[in-house]
């Protein structure tokens, strides 16, 4: 299937600028059709032929070498930001929202702290993912190249990646913090968990604007299930015991195989966010 998409540069540009400069509650989504120049990628051929796709049985998972269910491909929520097909990723509403778990001192600070204060204002990834999806960080498309010892995890946006071993071995102790922290993998029957430690304290959860602060205590469990061809489920457990009273779990993600094999780059420097930054400082 053929992609569209504008200059890397220019497009993260104009989709940023819409994400910062709205009055809050705009979501990316509406953010980017606002632009008109949004990503098209357009709406996964399984939604448009979804009548049909539902009274057939749906192909089966397909397997690696040593038996384990094969997680790669490029996953999305049906269409890129903005497009007819996009729902995201997760569904349904958590328990509790993230940020009502903090810690009083925690809830004191965040209270300082507004659209300005975005650290991927400043090309800084997001520890989690704006979409209550890890695997997209601040965007809304990622991709998975598992091998029977490494699991790969790339992302569109700021050039992110995860290298997840399966192999048994532990956290590493000798790499400093990271912004997406330090994983490691391990199956249990057919699901993939990822434990993530080892994080930078100078990230936001999530993106927009929507303030999100955690520490470097901050500990990640991801659960991935890959139940049929077309489809990758991910549960994920958040604990942070210097920032919040308790775990938070998001909503379950179901994300969707694209129809096309490869993400593209998007680009960010710094240099074009800074008229995004000055905008958004402006912001009360």
């Amino acid at each position: 299937m053929k992609r569209v998409l504008i200059s890397s540069i220019a497009f993260a540009g104009i989709v940023l600028a819409m994400v910062w400069c709205t009055p809050a509650g705009v979501s990316l989504g509406a953010a980017a059709q606002a632009t008109g120049q949004n990503a098209q990628r357009g709406a996964s051929p399984a939604a448009a032929t979804a009548a049909s796709a539902n009274t057939a049985p749906p192909k089966p998972t397909p397997r690696l070498t040593d038996g384990h269910p094969d997680l790669s491909g490029v996953w999305w929520g049906g269409g890129d930001v903005g497009s007819r097909g996009f729902r995201g990723g997760a569904r349904g509403t958590p328990t509790v929202p993230y940020t009502s778990l903090y810690q009083p001192w925690a809830a004191e600070k965040a209270r300082t702290l507004s659209d300005k204060d975005d650290p991927t204002l400043k090309c800084v990834p997001v520890a989690f993912g704006t979409l209550n999806v890890s695997l997209y960080s601040v965007g809304a498309v990622g991709q998975i190249i598992a091998t029977p010892k490494f699991v790969v995890m790339l992302q569109e946006t700021f050039h992110g990646f995860q290298l997840i071993p399966t192999d048994g071995r532990p956290h590493r102790d000798d790499v400093p913090p990271a912004y997406r922290g330090d994983s490691v993998g391990k199956w249990e029957g057919d699901t993939f968990v990822v434990d993530t430690t080892n994080y930078t304290d100078n990230t936001w959860m999530f993106a927009e604007g929507r303030v999100s602060i955690h520490s470097d205590a901050l500990h990640i469990v991801e659960r991935y299930r890959r139940p049929d061809f077309n489809t990758l489920e991910i549960e994920a457990r958040i604990e942070d015991p210097k920032v919040l009273t308790g775990p938070w779990n998001a909503p379950k993600a179901t994300l969707t195989l694209a129809p096309f094999d490869m993400v593209m780059s998007l680009a960010c420097t710094g240099v074009e966010t800074q008229s995004l930054m000055d905008g958004a400082a402006k912001l009360k």
